[in-house]
């Protein structure tokens, strides 16, 4: 055990011993029984205290049945003492009250405020009449003087149009006729060079042939002019076709467009529908067909510790709009607000972004708010509209969680906004009289938004997220796809039309080209035909004389031409002069209406305002004249109900007198004086039920009296007990601590003294917190270096530093005896020589106390001292028995 004692054991153990050796682990266990004993005589208090309660309970209603004995006939004399001042009471509350009903009268009929007003409002209304009749009469005249203009403004756009028509026919015949001189004059051209080419070459060209080429040439110019005429025809039906074709493209593309719309508005629509199907099953879905799922992975992520608080949302999904018919406002209110959701703090909102881009389409993620969440909602009554009649958004929802109420108020002030279902009312109340105090805005149950001067309406027709009834949702949107496919079925059959019409125009407008080429083929033949019928060889005996002739006649035609040119400029600039006056007539007619239309604008703003004036006057009129009936009714009732309070004053002033006949001035009430009396009968008849024999009530009373007072000196001692041992504790507590370390430093010291002697050093470390004990050694040649572990000690070492520990245990602690067993085995020579000496030393230090030393060695190099004795005892017996214990040698025992 000496070898192995400091290698073996951890140091708990050792704690542990060093405890037991020193008693103060009896100290600590005495300490901890005083904690568990204090701990149930505070158990016992609180016991105590209670049964202490039902005593004293107990005695207080002995006690009250020892004083009810002797006040039974007390009460019942206050009894009817307080019957006599009940009658008094009565007949003086009766009076009271007819004094105030005359009173009530009298002031009433004194008031005459109310008459005051249905005159000024009387006054109110036949002013706001007459300023009503004034703004008519001057609006009925300035309509009648624009209903005069309108007949003119139409019969001169008529006139305009008819102008501008002459116009545009008058420069069609003149640039006709600037093309035909341009040709006629080309033609002069010609006809004089032939006619030059003709007088040069007039002797070689025999007479017939000249004959026949000129018939030819003649020919040919007279098909040549009606390929002219041909195309130029054919060239004002091309711009016809044209023109038809670009108004075809422009339908079709207007066409497309509205198709592609109303596309776009089913497939919204169809969507919708799906929406509102799947909602059936999980409302969610109408937010959109990804939010289960989404909400699902935010649910994981909050139960993951990802979130501080968990998001709410959509914000649409956790309210409840109370009456249907404003669900519609309050989502045009609302909007995107209705998708959104609210987290506590920035991190969260940065969680929760990173997850809707998962299940979120990039450009429809829904606004994520930030708002400190709370538990209650904000005190708006400072700020909010408090409306007699019209509820705001915020009244209009149920809305149980605290966080979405005050993220609206937040982000849409939704308790300054009222809902009013009529749009006229709106305008009434918001425009007509300035709008209810802190209201900033109203939404009808259309969707129109109202402010105090402007008004915009909805674009919505139906609700789309807090509608209640689906079914009438989805039979609403059938109806609207089933539109919306006949509209796109007319749409598509209008643009097989026109396609078709566009195809027909552009396959006469190509047949009219083909024809257009083949003229200008044919005129360009004719004219070649022409040039070598004039550039032969013949050509000079052409007939001069015919084409003298022709360019007679050409020029005549050029002449005739220039004066039809002449009269139709003038006369074109004629039409041109008369448009222009009739247009400028036309514009000022237009100006006379839009200044009359201007006048009049202000005018019916002015006379919508008188009319307003009149109905709110009307109204308060109507208000206080039913006021004034309802207060002359009110006074008949009074004077009616004063008739029958004094006579039935009367009649409880006869039957007092005949229970008191003195008067008595009572200053309590009925109703008090009718309690107590309720409480004295009450406590009288119990009394009398419950009161038995008093001698029997005495004892009781005495027996219950000793037992509350024995009980609560038991529980003050008790309670001083636990003060003085509470203090007691604390200042033996303190000085255990205190003896515990000056105990653990004696013993450190005298260690590291007895390691010394043997040229060692070494150390012990306690840990009182951890109740730990270490111990290190370090032999003298190896001092410098760093202190060793025990297990790298010799036996012989380690048995002395155990010899070492236990002496130093010793020296602190109080035992008379001291025993020590085969301490020396492991020792060589040199430790066993001074583990002896340290031992015989501590023993003389110490006469007071016995040591005892078992050792299988001989002791027969100690000393020679009176205080010192050795028994040897005898050799062990070597039989059988033995032989299992031969390795163990003699002991001797040293005193």
């Amino acid at each position: 055990m000496s070898k192995q004692f400091l290698q073996t054991k951890n140091e708990g153990d050792k704690y542990k011993f060093f405890m037991k050796a020193t008693q103060l682990e009896q100290m600590k266990e005495d300490y901890s029984f005083i904690g568990k004993t204090k701990k149930n005589t505070r158990v016992q208090i609180e016991q105590g205290e209670e049964r202490l309660e039902e005593l004293k309970q107990l005695y207080l209603e002995k006690k009250e049945s020892f004083k009810s004995i002797a006040f039974v006939n007390d009460m019942q004399t206050r009894l009817k003492d307080l019957k006599h001042q009940m009658v008094w009471a009565v007949v003086s509350e009766m009076e009271k009250e007819v004094e105030l009903l005359k009173e009530g009268v009298r002031a009433e009929e004194g008031n005459t405020e109310l008459l005051q007003k249905v005159e000024e409002c009387q006054e109110k209304v036949n002013e706001a009449e007459k300023k009503y009749k004034a703004i008519q009469d001057k609006l009925i005249t300035v309509s009648e003087e624009a209903q005069g203009l309108h007949p003119q403004c139409i019969s001169l756009k008529a006139e305009v149009q008819a102008k501008r028509k002459a116009v545009n026919e008058a420069e069609i015949i003149y640039n006709r006729s600037k093309t035909e001189l341009k040709r006629l004059e080309k033609d002069r051209e010609q006809l004089h060079k032939q006619i030059e080419e003709l007088k040069s070459c007039a002797n070689q060209v025999s007479e017939p042939e000249k004959l026949e080429r000129q018939r030819r040439i003649a020919y040919l110019r007279e098909q040549l002019k009606a390929f002219h005429d041909e195309e130029v025809m054919i060239g004002q039906q091309l711009d016809q076709f044209q023109q038809a074709i670009s108004k075809c493209r422009e339908d079709h593309s207007r066409l497309r467009r509205e198709s592609s719309e109303v596309q776009q508005a089913l497939d919204a629509h169809q969507k919708q529908l799906r929406d509102l199907k799947d909602s059936k099953t999980n409302a969610l879905k109408r937010f959109g067909p990804y939010v289960p799922a989404f909400l699902e992975a935010v649910e994981v992520a909050h139960k993951q510790g990802q979130f501080r608080k968990k998001p709410l949302g959509p914000l649409g999904a956790l309210i409840h709009p109370k009456d249907p018919e404003l669900i519609l406002a309050i989502e045009c209110c609302l909007k995107s607000s209705l998708q959104a959701f609210c987290c506590d703090n920035h991190s969260d909102e940065r969680t929760l972004q990173s997850l809707m881009s998962k299940y979120y389409p990039r450009g429809h993620r829904p606004q994520i708010i930030v708002i400190k969440f709370q538990n209650k909602i904000y005190d708006t009554s400072q700020r909010a509209v408090h409306h007699p009649e019209f509820p705001t958004v915020l009244t209009a929802l149920e809305i149980e969680n605290p966080v979405v109420a005050n993220c609206l108020i937040d982000m849409r002030g939704i308790e300054t906004v009222l809902l009013i279902k009529d749009s006229r009312r709106a305008r009434e109340v918001m425009q007509c009289n300035r709008p209810p105090r802190n209201c900033r805005e109203a939404f009808t149950a259309e969707g129109d938004q109202v402010f105090e001067r402007r008004y915009y309406s909805s674009s919505f027709v139906r609700p789309k997220f807090l509608s209640q009834d689906v079914e009438a949702e989805i039979s609403h949107l059938n109806k609207e796809i089933e539109n919306k496919r006949a509209q796109l079925t007319a749409s598509q059959q209008r643009l097989h039309s026109i396609e078709n019409e566009i195809r027909q125009n552009e396959d006469h407008l190509y047949g009219h080209r083909r024809h257009q080429k083949q003229l200008q083929a044919k005129i360009k033949t004719a004219n070649a035909e022409i040039a070598d019928l004039e550039n032969v060889e013949e050509h000079q005996s052409a007939d001069i004389h015919i084409l003298q002739e022709e360019a007679e006649e050409n020029k005549g035609r050029i002449e005739s031409v220039k004066q039809d040119m002449q009269l139709q400029s003038r006369e074109m600039e004629e039409l041109k002069n008369n448009l222009q006056a009739a247009e400028k007539k036309l514009e000022e007619v237009k100006e006379k209406i839009h200044q009359v239309e201007e006048i009049a604008g202000p005018i019916k703003a002015e006379l919508n305002q008188a009319e307003s004036e009149v109905e709110n006057s009307k109204r308060h009129l109507q208000h206080y004249e039913e006021k004034q009936r309802e207060h002359v009714a009110c006074i008949n009732k009074h004077k009616n109900l004063l008739v029958s309070k004094e006579k039935e004053l009367e009649e409880k002033t006869a039957k007092a007198r005949q229970i008191f006949s003195e008067p008595i001035r009572v200053n309590r009430t009925v109703k008090s004086l009718d309690a107590e009396m309720n409480r004295l009968r009450e406590k009288i008849n119990l009394e009398s039920s419950r009161r038995g024999n008093r001698e029997e009530i005495i004892q009781q009373f005495q027996h219950a009296k000793e037992r509350y007072e024995d009980a609560s000196n038991t529980v003050k001692n008790l309670r001083r007990f636990i003060g003085v041992l509470d203090e007691v504790m604390v200042e033996r507590l303190k000085v255990y601590r205190q003896f515990l370390k000056t105990l653990s430093m004696r013993c450190r010291l005298h260690f590291e003294h007895l390691l010394r002697v043997r040229g060692c050093s070494g150390h012990i470390k306690f840990d009182h917190k951890n109740e730990t004990l270490s111990i290190t050694v370090q032999p003298r040649e190896e001092e410098r270096a760093a202190r060793s572990d025990l297990r790298s000690l010799s036996g012989g070492e380690r048995s002395f530093s155990t010899v070492c520990f236990i002496l130093s245990l010793w020296n602190i602690s109080e035992s008379p005896f001291r025993c020590m067993d085969e301490f020396d085995v492991y020792m060589d020579m040199v430790n066993r020589r001074i583990a002896i000496d340290m031992i015989l030393e501590r023993a003389d230090f110490q006469p007071y106390r016995q040591f005892i030393l078992f050792t299988p060695l001989s002791m027969s190099s100690l000393p020679t001292s009176p205080h010192i004795h050795i028994l040897r005892m005898p050799d062990p017996p070597r039989d059988q028995r033995a032989l299992t214990f031969q390795n163990r040698n003699d002991r001797d025992e040293d005193e």
